[in-house]
């Protein structure tokens, strides 16, 4: 792809190509090494950090477009196995279809239990996946007719699993121990295990009792250097014919701790208020962040609708607080007004599993900073 073919070059949420794309030179590096050498790796990051367009950034590699087939599944809203099983069926098949290959044409040939679905477009003769989640009887038998697929393919295949922590909360029992012996008989598969809760993460990976115990080669990442960062946003925009002031670049990467989700976004809402052959400068900011904040106040307000009263609260006085530490201390609860001690816990424990706040090392913060910074001037 030309690298001015898209008009605002801070792409959010998803990955373009090279020129889009900023640094983890290294962690590329490190991901394709052991994937050549045949080890499955447990990738551990807070969410927007990067980790999912890393995998897709590995995965759009030559030399790993020409030695392998690459899946990637997302499944952070997955509550059973029969939706795991679902989503890697068709997550398969959608990769597979343009390919019109001798092992993508049997895909329904090995994967019996899925056949059901397997129709043929009555305009262009084309087969399609319409398969509903309530056709997925059986899912352990459709999950070793995939890993069987997967074993017989013409070329290795890599599969991402995002959001992997998710399977410790199934619905059924034992599903970690399922997969584990699943992808321990894999010869030909790799696997990287990616997932934002790292201390799940860590004790599926870490702790002897677990199944997945030493299964894979642990990796982590670390914010962008804010100076590579600054480089690459200025050679963004001066390629376009903008110009823009070192500093507010990183003022924006202060703002989000780093976090590359939330500084694209940033970024993204600066260029578009920058015209062609002007200077980005620091008056422009607090007209950007607000832009972002008004777009998705219907949606923050929709949250704070569905939470209870105590939730609110201590949401709120965390947002306030920016990093707030000792939440349960007789000060922290005096200064903004909160229930007893035994309430803020039930109502962070809440909180922290619909992803609303994140810990790290006792600070906890919100965990989106447009949403924090909306609650912290709202409320």
């Amino acid at each position: 792809m030309n690298t001015l073919s898209i008009m605002n070059p801070f792409v959010v949420g998803k990955y373009i190509s090279d020129p889009y794309f900023c640094d983890r030179e290294k962690e590329t590096g490190f991901l394709i090494k052991q994937i050549e050498n045949g080890r499955n790796v447990a990738l551990i990051s807070p969410r927007r950090l990067g980790k999912t367009r890393l995998i897709y950034h590995c995965f759009r590699q030559e030399r790993i477009q020409k030695n392998y087939h690459t899946f990637f599944i997302d499944i952070y809203a997955t509550s059973s196995l029969s939706e795991f099983v679902y989503l890697f069926g068709k997550a398969i098949y959608e990769e597979l279809k343009p390919m019109k290959t001798h092992w993508s044409e049997k895909f329904f040939q090995v994967i019996s239990s899925l056949r059901v679905g397997f129709k043929l477009d009555s305009m262009t003769g084309e087969p399609s996946f319409d398969i509903g989640l309530g056709d997925i009887h059986t899912p352990q038998t459709t999950l070793d007719e995939i890993f069987e697929y997967l074993e017989s393919a013409d070329k290795p295949c890599i599969v991402a699993i995002d959001e992997f922590q998710q399977i410790g909360s199934y619905e059924e029992k034992n599903i970690e121990a399922l997969l584990r012996t699943k992808i321990q008989q894999c010869r030909h598969t790799i696997f990287i295990f990616a997932g934002s809760k790292r201390h799940l993460m860590s004790n599926m990976f870490n702790s002897p009792s677990k199944p997945f115990y030493q299964s894979a080669i642990g990796m982590g990442l670390d914010p962008i250097p804010q100076d590579i960062y600054v480089d690459f946003a200025i050679r963004l925009f001066e390629e376009r014919g903008k110009h823009i002031e070192k500093k507010v670049i990183e003022n924006v990467y202060s703002m989000f701790d780093g976090y590359t989700w939330f500084i694209q976004m940033m970024m993204n809402e600066l260029f578009s208020l920058t015209k062609y052959d002007e200077w980005c400068r620091i008056n422009k900011l607090e007209l950007a962040r607000m832009n972002i904040i008004q777009t998705q106040e219907s949606v923050y307000k929709e949250i704070l609708s569905n939470l209870a009263t105590k939730q609110k609260l201590v949401l709120q006085a965390i947002a306030k607080e920016n990093k707030a530490q000792g939440i349960t201390s007789a000060a922290f609860i005096k200064k903004y007004n909160l229930p007893s001690a035994s309430s803020v816990q039930a109502a962070i424990k809440g909180l922290m599993e619909k992803d609303l706040v994140t810990q790290t090392d006792g600070i906890y913060r919100v965990y989106d900073y447009f949403f924090a910074d909306w609650l912290a001037n709202e409320y």
